[in-house]
């Protein structure tokens, strides 16, 4: 794993420096505009995704490892490609940039206060004294709040260039995300079907759900089906690399990050599969 720990700090500050290239005040001015289908998003992702992980934790009674790692996937925001699949989706790619934005920034915070709080609950004693939230919310600004300033500050004085250049920069965080992924399982080759045996079965069930879930959820209470689909993809796609990062910061053993790619590679057939099926509702 000493290698994914090496170049997972990398690629995470590089893919949030991508993600706040693509964006401008209005991302943000947006949610103050129009906040009802904002806070069904931010609700969803942020409280109710970690409830239900939690849960289906304890009805399948995973190990702790596995357990734990899942928890980190569900406390992770989104990612970009919530943000891409939600325009193949046909679904409101604002409202899915402006929660992917400001989720993103409060991570920091709510990152690790998920995760230490439901490793606390599930009996982990593992973790060493050293690491304390703090001090993971502080290197989590270092590689997530400062590259996304940085990125959107950039964007400000460079607007044309961006913004004639941003499927690139789109197409590049895309590539990190892959790269970290396969140095995972290139590394941990010998074990990651015996892991994926574990957490294979809890990432879909979890990914599923939330994302029917999600979807009747907006149904019941958003403003349109743009806005649906733009929250059942933002609770269904999260941003791995991120996790990975906590993951490795918080923990040695692999078993705690397997959940999570797992989960990145279910994520993609049943993004698409909800994709197909969004697509075609009216």
């Amino acid at each position: 794993m000493e290698v994914v720990t090496k170049i997972a700090p990398i690629a995470l500050a590089l893919i949030m420096l991508g993600l706040g290239l693509g964006l401008t005040g209005r991302d943000f001015l947006r949610v103050i505009n129009n906040p009802k289908d904002f806070i069904i998003g931010f609700v969803c992702q942020l409280m109710l995704l970690p409830i239900v992980a939690f849960i289906i934790v304890l009805i399948l009674d995973l190990p702790i490892e596995i357990a734990v790692g899942v928890m980190i996937i569900a406390a992770a925001p989104g990612g970009v490609t919530s943000n891409v699949m939600t325009k193949f989706a046909n679904g409101d790619v604002a409202l899915s940039i402006s929660l992917t934005a400001i989720i993103s920034l409060i991570s920091i915070i709510s990152v690790p206060f998920i995760i230490f709080k439901s490793a606390n609950l599930l009996g982990v004693t593992d973790i060493s004294s050293d690491i304390t939230m703090t001090g993971i919310a502080l290197k989590m600004a270092l590689v997530v709040t400062v590259p996304v300033i940085l990125g959107m500050i950039v964007r400000k004085f460079a607007e044309n260039f961006v913004s004639s250049n941003i499927s690139i920069i789109e197409k590049i965080t895309t590539l990190l995300f892959v790269i970290v992924f396969a140095t995972i399982w290139i590394e941990e080759r010998e074990n990651i079907f015996n892991y994926l045996k574990q957490a294979g079965f809890a990432v879909l069930v979890l990914n599923i759900i939330m994302m029917v879930l999600a979807y009747y959820i907006a149904k019941l209470l958003a403003t349109g089906i743009k806005q649906r689909k733009c929250i059942s993809i933002e609770c269904g796609l999260q941003n791995g690399t991120l996790a990975i990062f906590v993951a490795t910061q918080i923990f040695s053993d692999i078993s705690y990050i397997i959940p999570t790619a797992a989960y990145a590679l279910i994520m993609y057939l049943t993004g698409f599969i909800m994709i197909f099926i969004l697509r075609r509702s009216t």
